[in-house]
């Protein structure tokens, strides 16, 4: 996952069993709400320990899947959990993201753009791989609503020690919600 420093998981394993369980799930729904054309070119963004990826070759007979993560521990992890020859796993972050000779049919995030120092010219960069009429989506977690178990466990942090607000992902992560996230998708230039 590319994520802001203090944030980085340091093993592939240890974030799997984390939440793993919680990412795969919330990937199908993404993926079956998105519903997108077989056969099409991927470009993920932040894929993690692949989940993502592997819903994308489960659900959508892609031609290919570029998945594309600046943790090399993440990417070995993908690697070695997914042998579907239609992925490639890219050592990346969103300063080079992987090309592609006339653009990618759809870019994807999942549980990302909110740990990015700059999700703007993140997805300003996704946008420049995009082929004409390609698509462009992402989600993150609702830490305010959606999230149980993290907001249950801030709300607890916070009690116990107050300065621990300040890292409080509900505060921290204000792009985590609906309006603020597709400013953001309006700003550079997508619809």
């Amino acid at each position: 996952m590319m994520s802001a420093p203090g944030d980085r998981w340091v093993t592939g394993a240890a974030y799997e069993a984390y939440m793993g369980r919680w990412s795969r799930p919330v990937a199908r729904e993404f993926i079956e709400w998105l519903h997108p054309k077989p056969s099409a070119h991927w470009l993920e963004v932040g894929c993690g320990t692949g989940a993502l990826t592997s819903t994308i070759c489960d659900l959508c007979e892609p031609a290919s899947v570029i998945a594309c993560d600046p943790s090399e521990p993440f990417i070995e992890h993908a690697r070695n959990n997914l042998p579907d020859v239609r992925a490639s796993f890219v050592l990346a972050g969103t300063e080079a993201l992987p090309g592609r000779e006339g653009g990618f049919d759809a870019i994807v995030s999942g549980l990302v753009l909110n740990f990015l120092p700059d999700p703007a010219q993140a997805l300003a960069s996704i946008r420049e791989r995009l082929r004409p009429r390609g698509i462009v989506a992402a989600y993150v977690w609702d830490y305010a609503e959606g999230m149980e178990f993290l907001r249950y466990f801030w709300e607890e942090a916070v009690d116990s020690n107050p300065r621990a607000a300040a890292l409080n992902e509900c505060r921290r992560f204000p792009l985590c919600q609906r309006s603020a996230m597709e400013s953001l998708f309006r700003a550079v230039g997508l619809k």
